[in-house]
């Protein structure tokens, strides 16, 4: 992958994005953030932006920052929405998980599972806002 992106401008954030996510896959994890960070201020953005958000967050989580993995997923939340809903909302139930507020985790994934019940779609909602303490939607 690094050969590929050496092809690239050295700040092509996609290239930055590709080769962070080799990283990440070959258990360099903190390397792999470094690339990420690099790519989003190389103006990373579309799809490959929601997804290095997922990457980074899911790899800060594992090198013992779940705070900052939160607060990337938080921001990338209020970008909008696109197919990476769910897999945004597994990596925030999973962080949420490791800093042992697992009740909000599960309320987290149950939200996002609940628009792929056959029925059942607005209880599901509703107890999984319950689990937090929250009024039904």
């Amino acid at each position: 992958m690094k050969d590929l992106a050496a092809e690239c401008d050295p700040e092509d954030p996609v290239a930055l994005f590709e080769v962070g996510g080799a990283h990440d896959s070959t258990g360099f994890t903190q390397t792999a953030v470094g690339y990420y960070e690099r790519a989003i201020e190389a103006g990373l953005s579309g799809v490959r932006r929601r997804r290095v958000s997922i990457q980074m967050a899911s790899s800060l989580r594992e090198l013992g920052e779940p705070e900052r993995a939160l607060e990337i997923l938080a921001e990338e939340r209020g970008r909008g929405s696109n197919e990476y809903d769910d897999a945004l909302a597994m990596c925030e139930a999973l962080t949420l998980a490791k800093l042992g507020r697992d009740r909000e985790g599960l309320s987290v994934a149950l939200i996002a599972l609940a628009p792929h019940l056959p029925r059942y779609q607005r209880s599901t909602v509703n107890y999984a806002r319950g689990l937090v303490g929250l009024d039904p939607a």
